[in-house]
């Protein structure tokens, strides 16, 4: 049986890797790439170890699924040019997907009123570059959202490159993507906030990236042996407001928004910090 064929709209970071690793796996034949440029083109064809640039939608050939490998912003757009272009070339319906977080497949609807099957499939994982997303692939959390038959085709391709797939309802996916994004690009942010203060307080720059280290490794390793909760360290884990109350004054003082933020993310951690308690009390009382 010969594989299903797969072209490309936009090819980014995510579109590169999976691409990649479905053609290193013999998943999809890689047909055709369309960027921006030819350049852009050649170089994810040429990464991806197959298929062919695309100088123009109008130039590209049927394929079995595609791929709109485009910034959120321009998802709904390349599906209205690939919907002119499939009534216009009288195309079989064929397999369409995105790879946002955030936008459910209905974004592509005017493909779904031609007969095509459309579906949304995001991965869990942080695609720096293509290369170090190869490698770290596997594993990867995979949510798909979609019509029935895009979805079971999209769950066999991504299970095949090593994701763990599961669905996700469209009326979720807006909480769901917030959660990755809780979880992943806050962190950088709140790190920058930390330099900056210890800067502000005269820590020399010299310890800093040391300092970076040690706590951020502590950090993830004691979550990941001990949970979130049991993670849980400082005035929230003692349950001392009154430290809270002092620091959150003083950082507001010194950044307004910092401030803010320190203040909203304590009485998260005072949440979070009770509830482990109730929970301990529990569990005693019911030995």
């Amino acid at each position: 049986m010969s594989m299903k064929t797969l072209n490309l709209i936009g090819a980014g970071r995510v579109g590169q890797t999976l691409a990649h690793l479905w053609h290193a796996r013999q998943v999809f034949c890689v047909q055709q790439v369309l960027t921006r440029s030819a350049a852009s083109a050649q170089g994810a064809c040429h990464f991806i170890g197959a298929g062919a640039p695309a100088t123009a939608l109008h130039a590209m050939a049927p394929a079995d699924v595609w791929m709109l490998a485009v910034p959120d912003a321009a998802i709904a757009q390349a599906a209205a040019d690939l919907t002119a272009h499939a009534r216009d070339t009288q195309w079989a319906p064929a397999v369409v997907f995105h790879c946002s977080g955030a936008l459910t497949a209905a974004h592509m609807a005017p493909l779904s009123a031609l007969g095509w099957q459309v579906a949304s499939a995001h991965c869990i994982l942080s695609f720096a570059t293509p290369a170090g997303a190869v490698q770290q692939f596997p594993g990867t959390a995979c949510a798909l959202e979609g019509d029935a038959q895009a979805c079971s085709l999209l769950h066999a391709a991504f299970s095949d490159i090593g994701a763990h797939c599961f669905a996700v309802a469209s009326e979720d996916k807006v909480l769901y993507h917030a959660a990755a994004v809780l979880a992943t690009n806050f962190l950088p942010v709140l790190q920058a906030l930390a330099e900056r203060a210890w800067q502000a307080t005269g820590v020399p720059d010299a310890l800093i990236p040391s300092l970076r280290t040690s706590l951020l490794s502590n950090a993830v390793a004691n979550i990941n042996r001990l949970g979130p909760q049991g993670a849980l360290t400082g005035p929230a884990a003692r349950g001392d407001v009154a430290a809270i109350t002092r620091q959150a004054d003083v950082v507001r003082q010194w950044d307004p928004q910092a401030g803010a933020a320190y203040e909203a993310l304590s009485t998260l951690a005072l949440r979070m910090a009770n509830a482990s308690k109730d929970t301990i009390a529990t569990t005693a009382t019911t030995r």
